[in-house]
Order: structure tokens, then C-alpha cells, then sequence
């Protein structure tokens, strides 16, 4: 008789190329997922892996032959249970959504609440990382979908389908520097002050220091950040002037803890747009998710 979870082990295994990563998709332990491909390997009389000191290869002449055939296979016993699902009015499974810890926060918090009543049979996991781990993660088949700052490095292994919101720079300060409160202020001028932006290498930081290039302005920051809270936090207790999405201040801004400088000219607004695998199916849990933000958007 098939064993429907040997062959589902496997294929993680394949996608994943080590061990240790498929037993954190499948939620089992490494031995149990070590143990599986041994006992599919016996069934079968072949060797489906090469065990590298990288991680697991698929095997020439064993696991490479199957694989295609085992993809297929569970791709149409997915369909089943999706169309099933789809006549009941529920969705099941798992959603594996990807985000930054922010993008979580500001974004998607509200719709996640929303998709968790209307489908309360799924079960969400939240992958927060960085854009670009994100893009990875959809790749690899470890995320069905992901949430990416904008914009990104054109990437032929995923699609990207819309923007879900927009994101307006804005420069801020605490009340330290209250005397600068609806003062016109031009990029020059904030050359003479404190300068708190986010690391290099980050989408938001490529976005400001864009903007004072193009201007003939280079940025020196007095501290680099790697969090919009902690930028927040300094700013707040006037460490100097902060650049952030004014979607990521609005708590502290109607508080009075911060207020917007009159910066011009402004900086152009940025957005998260939304991604999904290449050639990923599309499940019914994944459509109803999806779904949310087609409402949203009209």
C-alpha cells in the first residue's frame, strides 16, 4: 500500500535540500524525517538522496526520476481536497504568509484578524524576515505567499500582482526640537542636524538616500537603525530627526510625541505589493486570502 506521508516527506525534503528545514516545514522531528526517507528508500530499492555536507541532493538515478511524478501526484490530491473544501464553503490546510515584522503589524494585522473568521479552520504561519529572505522563501516553496517592500530587484521566481499599500517618507523629531515645528525646512537644511535613518542595504534606507542624491545632498546618518520602533524611540527621547513611513508614526504623531517636519521637496511615496511563487497553484484557502484584498483595493 502507498504511503501518502513517505512520498510527502520526500518532497519536502527535495524542495527544502536539508533535513533540518523539512522537519521545521513538516513540524517532526529530524529523525522522524531522516527515518521516513530511509524507509521509502527501502520500499523502492533505490537511493533517493545524496547526504552532502551542504544538505540533501536529490539523487541521478533515483530521487531526479520520481520527483516530477511525486510533485504531480500530490499537486492533484491538493486539488481534491481544495475543490472539497471550495463545495463546503471552508477553506483548510495551512497559509504560510511572509512579511516583515512591520508589514505584519501595520498591514496585514486587520486582514489576518478578518481571514481567521472567515476561515477559521486554517492554520496561518507568519514567516517574518526581510524582503529579499522573503523572496526566497517563496521560491523555495517555504512561503505561499509574501508582502515586499517596494521596490525590489526584478526576480524571475516570483510574480508580483499589486501594490496593498502605499508608504509615505516623512521626516520626524521629538520635542527636542520643537523649535523647528512648521518652520519650512529644505534636504539641505537637514544636513545641520542629528540624522537617525535605517541601515544600509535596507529598501528604505536606498529609498532616502535616492532622494537626497538626486537633490545633490549625501546623507552622513548619526545613527543607523535596524527597526522602526527603535527609530521611533529615539527620536522620541530627541536623539536627532528620523526618516519613517508617516503609515508607521500615526500613534505617536497624534499623541504629539513626534510631529512632521516641513521638509521640502517631499519624498515620493513607496509601496508593499503583494507576491506569489512563479508557477504556484492558487488553493482555496490561498484565493479566499488573496480575495481580501481585491475587496480592499475596490
Amino acid at each position: 500500500m502507498v504511503n501518502l506521508e513517505l512520498y510527502k516527506v520526500f518532497y519536502t525534503v527535495a524542495k527544502c535540500g536539508s533535513l533540518t528545514r523539512a522537519a521545521e516545514e513538516l513540524f517532526i522531528s529530524q529523525p522522524a524525517v531522516s527515518q521516513a526517507i530511509k524507509q521509502l528508500e527501502t520500499q523502492l530499492g533505490m537511493p533517493l538522496f545524496n547526504r552532502l555536507h551542504k544538505g540533501m541532493e536529490l539523487t541521478a538515478q533515483g530521487g531526479e526520476l520520481v520527483f516530477a511524478d511525486v510533485e504531480r501526484a500530490l499537486q492533484l490530491l491538493s486539488g481534491v481536497e481544495d475543490r472539497l473544501a471550495e463545495l463546503k464553503g471552508s477553506a483548510t490546510g495551512t497559509l504560510r504568509i511572509g512579511a516583515s515584522e512591520t508589514i505584519f503589524q501595520y498591514v496585514l494585522a486587520d486582514r489576518i484578524v478578518e481571514y481567521r473568521k472567515l476561515c477559521p479552520q486554517v492554520k496561518i504561519d507568519l514567516i517574518s524576515d526581510v524582503s529579499p529572505k522573503i523572496i526566497e522563501y517563496l521560491k523555495s516553496d517555504r512561503c505561499d505567499v509574501g508582502f515586499l517592500n517596494l521596490p525590489i530587484v526584478p526576480d524571475d521566481g516570483i510574480r508580483l500582482t499589486q501594490s496593498v499599500a502605499l508608504l509615505n517618507d516623512v521626516f520626524v523629531a521629538g520635542r527636542e526640537f520643537a523649535a523647528l515645528a512648521g518652520k519650512p525646512l529644505s534636504v539641505w537644511d537637514l544636513q545641520q542636524y542629528p540624522l537617525l535613518l535605517m541601515e544600509p542595504h535596507t529598501i528604505a534606507r536606498a529609498a532616502v538616500d535616492h532622494y537626497a542624491e538626486s537633490l545633490g545632498v549625501h546623507f552622513c546618518p548619526a545613527v543607523e537603525v535596524d527597526s522602526w520602533g527603535f527609530m521611533k524611540q529615539l527620536v522620541t527621547s530627541g536623539m536627532g530627526i528620523g526618516c519613517i513611513p508617516r503609515e508607521y508614526a500615526q500613534r505617536r504623531l497624534a499623541a504629539g510625541e513626534l510631529f512632521e517636519l516641513d521638509v521640502s521637496p517631499a519624498m515620493p511615496s513607496r509601496s508593499v505589493g503583494l507576491a506569489l511563487p512563479k508557477n504556484a497553484s492558487m488553493p482555496f484557502a490561498l484565493r479566499t486570502f488573496l480575495g481580501l484584498f481585491k475587496e480592499k483595493k475596490n
